[in-house]
């Protein structure tokens, strides 16, 4: 299925996406649990929900389908489809009182973290929610170490604005584990984000 931007360019998956091989292998290590970040951060919010510790929801992402073909009576296949707004961040909700925003981003990449997997609406909204006395941040994970960080978002601005200012157009797994947060993947909750908003006491 072909799926555009509101523009009309192509959506094209990046590097955030695995490989058919790389999920076999995943899935195998994991015997069976969620393969990919949104996955295993899903799990992880049904948990917090389940337990009435927060309420965090994926935000939908609206989409216009403009072809559809028809092979049977019975069965339709979308061939063409647009994202009807900019997205946003993928995940919003309320812990505590405290309103939470957050994106969630995989990489290949074991040494860095490319910001081409950022649009600017996406930074704009980021610091906008901070502005407002939201928390807000980014969950990155490191596909090949299976590592995953919480970066906050206003760490994320400072790398955006040094790539805008000319600079390097990632930011080095370094100062990600310097700037950021490991979170150390578990069973239930698979990725215990709140245990590190408690530690930061935001």
């Amino acid at each position: 299925m072909t799926v555009n931007y509101p523009n009309g360019k192509r959506f094209i998956r990046n590097d955030q996406e695995k490989k058919p091989a790389e999920k076999k292998r995943i899935n195998h290590a994991y015997s069976n649990r969620g393969m990919t970040l949104e996955e295993d951060l899903n799990e992880t919010n049904e948990y917090y929900r389940e337990r009435k510790l927060a309420v965090i929801h994926k935000k939908p992402t609206p989409i216009q389908i403009v072809q559809v073909d028809y092979p049977k009576r019975s069965a339709a296949v979308i061939k063409e489809a647009y994202f009807k707004l900019a997205s946003t961040t993928d995940y919003n909700g309320v812990y505590q009182g405290k309103y939470i925003d957050f994106e969630a981003k995989e990489t290949q990449n074991s040494t860095s973290f490319p910001l081409k997997n950022f649009h600017q609406h996406q930074i704009s909204h980021m610091e906008e929610v901070l502005n407002q006395g939201g928390i807000c941040f980014v969950i990155i994970r490191f596909t090949r170490l299976d590592e995953v960080y919480l970066l906050e978002a206003k760490h994320l601005l400072f790398f955006w604005e040094r790539m805008v200012t000319g600079g390097r157009k990632s930011i080095t797994k370094e100062e990600i584990e310097q700037a950021g947060h490991h979170i150390p993947l578990g069973f239930r909750p698979r990725i215990d984000y709140i245990k590190i908003l408690d530690k930061l006491n935001l």
